[in-house]
């Protein structure tokens, strides 16, 4: 599972980054109703754009691993879909 960016890699940052959250879901590093990091941290964590977090949390909330509540921020799924 990946763990960092790799500029080389042919994937996309964004769909590199979507699949770093997702194992860090899967792994219960993140658990459900739990916020995740804001895209400032992102941005910072991962050295990618702000339009690049927002991105990849839109690939997540596409997957239904990922509910965002506007002003609030982006939290786990009550009950994301594993696999």
């Amino acid at each position: 599972m990946r763990t960092e960016i790799d500029r080389w890699d042919p994937l996309p940052v964004y769909e590199q980054l979507a699949e770093i959250l997702r194992g860090q879901i899967e792994r219960g590093e993140l658990v459900p109703r739990q916020p995740l990091p804001s895209e400032s941290y992102l941005v910072g964590q991962y050295g990618v754009s702000r339009g690049t977090a927002r991105r990849a949390l839109e690939v997540l909330r596409e997957a239904g691993l990922v509910r965002t509540i506007p002003q609030r921020g982006s939290y786990v799924a009550d009950n994301p879909p594993t696999g």
